[in-house]
């Protein structure tokens, strides 16, 4: 089939690089615009443009999939749209465009957390089980039928950043083969069944933490904004990004939620159960450290975290 796929971060990047390597002809690629990065403000292309470029395959740039991307996308008579984290809506008369249609690559087993942010929004809510799934895009917000999905078991202390590398590696095989599938004419999708529930996209303030809640339930929201929107906690006024937390070892002292202790290898941290223990951070205005130096530095005889 002649394809276009639609993706813009890291993730999209292994289901690019899978159906490019496949039977079908990638037409074209489409992904949001060079944007400015560091101190510098570099204009940086996507990963997935890189990706594009490296594959040597055409790249149409759109911040949104306006009546030009869609005058663009549809010159190239595609046989079926894909689409992977692009981070824009497809609208009709694009949705239709293609004879197949569009099919998305979602990370969440559907109807679990659809929108922008759902393995973000699956580690704050503690989910232990994950997934991705390949579904048929409808103009309700990822709510059509699934052609197939695949479960993943979370492993402890991982961070979004480790389940997003991990699922977009399974993902792209999981859309590979139901590509393959719609090309031979045998592919089969159902109904969402349940409840959905959503993932908006995360913000600063999602990032902060709430020492008043056990100890599993900070550490579960520090896994779901790691590494962005990134984990932060404020001590004497001033923010410090969490970047490394993990529960403290058996028999560690007894603290009220938000006091700070230095301990061997890092600070602890009190909740309403058991302490955090915390071994990197990030001051304002400085550079990532261990948190027992931050602390040292700091020079805080006593200190509450959230205050």
């Amino acid at each position: 089939m002649r394809l276009v796929f639609a993706g813009t971060p890291v993730p999209a990047v292994a289901s690019l690089r899978r159906l490019a390597a496949s039977a079908h002809d990638v037409a074209a690629v489409v992904t949001r615009p060079d944007a400015p990065l560091g101190r510098k403000r570099v204009l940086t292309p996507s990963p997935v443009a890189a990706a594009a470029d490296d594959l040597g395959l055409p790249v149409i740039r759109a911040a949104r999939l306006d009546a030009a991307a869609t005058a663009q996308i549809t010159e190239l008579e595609p046989d079926l749209g894909v689409i992977v984290a692009y981070g824009g809506l497809v609208r009709e008369p694009l949705l239709s465009a293609p004879r197949h249609g569009w099919i998305n690559l979602h990370f969440s087993l559907l109807p679990a957390w659809r929108g922008a942010a759902p393995v973000q929004h699956a580690l704050i809510a503690g989910d232990r089980v994950t997934g991705a799934s390949v579904f048929q895009l409808v103009p309700e917000l990822d709510a059509g039928d699934v052609f197939a999905e695949r479960e993943y078991a979370v492993p402890e202390a991982s961070t979004a950043a480790d389940v997003l590398a991990a699922l977009a590696e399974t993902g792209a095989e999981l859309l590979a083969d139901v590509v393959d599938a719609i090309a031979a004419g045998t592919a089969s999708a159902r109904p969402q069944v349940g409840e959905p529930s959503y993932a908006p996209k995360l913000t600063i303030d999602d990032g902060a933490l709430d020492w008043s809640l056990p100890a599993a339930r900070i550490l579960d929201r520090f896994s779901g904004v790691t590494p962005e929107p990134g984990a932060h906690t404020s001590v004497a006024g001033q923010r410090l990004k969490i970047l490394a937390a993990e529960a403290a070892p058996e028999g560690a002292e007894s603290l009220p939620p938000g006091r700070i202790a230095q301990v061997r290898g890092g600070i602890l941290i009190g909740s309403a159960t058991a302490p955090v223990l915390v071994t990197r951070v990030q001051p304002a205005g400085k550079g990532a450290m261990a948190a027992a130096d931050w602390w040292r530095g700091a020079r805080l005889d006593e200190a509450v975290a959230g205050a």
